[in-house]
């Protein structure tokens, strides 16, 4: 199976353009509707959605029969198209507000009062864009390692808002962005990692136990929180309404220094991180949008046509 997915596959550049003319000209509930038949088309005549969607239902959901299966595709695909039309809405002014609260008030406050540079670890779940509003409000340096955003993607606007409001870091530069990424924890910046998808060398990766079966999952977080002696904080995001999300921070992970010299040395601090994602799975089954096959036993190689997340070292 292919590790490289592309939003560009199944999208064109006037098909972007016409949902965001439409957020902005009938609303998103106008948006919302006409996804339904669009998705719909996608999932039934292109088996390649389907295809990239069975590593994680078919684990999530064993055992389903074809008919579920499709119904099941369906609506994963369909959270998706929203959460892709909710990230357009906080780009474009005047298009409707979206709130966004901790689930528990006093998380909030926990990642407020740390007093240090931190790692924030979140995964292909929910609306990362979400959790960048919230961090926001921090008044601190925020810095995303993430592939570089083509305009024909996500827009003019939506790019340069992006660049304006956070720091972005490359993977794909000499040590995968490392130099950076180290000397914006030593300044207490915080820096934002995806856990949950390997680029590159599997010589940087764990296979961890993840839905019943073994998966690769990058350990350079847990590396640089070890050297730097900086806590990594596990933050989530879930949609609950046509304009509401809510975030969670389900565990904060101190790493302490030297840990050991190999990869499998960090696997106690990433199977919190893995424990906290299987219990969002069983939470928010149709909100993990990681179309990556995690289980294939091959490196996963960077791909420039799936900008839309922050992407791990």
């Amino acid at each position: 199976m292919s590790h490289t997915w592309s939003s560009q596959k199944y999208g064109t550049r006037w098909g972007l353009a016409f949902f965001h003319y439409s957020i902005f000209l009938l609303g998103r509930r106008f948006a919302y509707f006409f996804l339904y038949f669009v998705v719909f088309v996608y999932v039934a005549f292109f088996p390649s959605v389907r295809r990239i969607c069975r590593p994680y239902l078919s684990r999530r959901f064993p055992g389903t029969g074809r008919p579920m299966f499709f119904f099941k595709s369906f609506v994963l695909v369909l959270n998706l198209g929203k959460i892709l039309i909710d990230s357009a809405v906080l780009e474009s002014p005047g298009a409707g507000k979206i709130k966004a609260d901790f689930h528990d008030p006093a998380d909030y406050h926990k990642i407020k009062n740390l007093n240090s540079g931190f790692i924030i670890l979140m995964s292909h779940v929910g609306c990362w864009q979400v959790a960048m509003t919230a961090l926001s409000r921090l008044n601190r340096p925020v810095n995303l390692l993430m592939l570089e955003l083509p305009e024909k993607i996500i827009g003019t606007q939506a790019r340069d808002n992006l660049a304006q409001r956070f720091k972005v870091i490359n993977p794909a530069q000499f040590l995968g962005g490392t130099l950076d990424m180290l000397n914006v924890l030593k300044n207490d910046e915080i820096l934002c990692i995806m856990g949950d998808r390997l680029f590159g060398n599997a010589a940087y990766a764990l296979e961890m136990t993840f839905l019943g079966d073994r998966a690769a999952i990058p350990f350079s977080a847990y590396k640089l929180s070890a050297i730097t002696q900086k806590p990594i904080v596990v933050l989530n995001t879930f949609k609950t309404g046509h304009s509401t999300y809510e975030l969670s921070l389900p565990r904060i992970i101190h790493v302490p220094p030297r840990p050991g010299k190999t990869g499998r040395a960090y696997e106690p601090y990433a199977r919190e991180y893995i424990e906290t994602l299987e219990q969002y799975t069983k939470n928010h089954p149709y909100q993990f949008f990681n179309f990556y096959d995690m289980w294939d036993p091959k490196p996963i190689e960077p791909s420039d046509g799936n900008p839309a997340r922050p992407a791990p070292a």
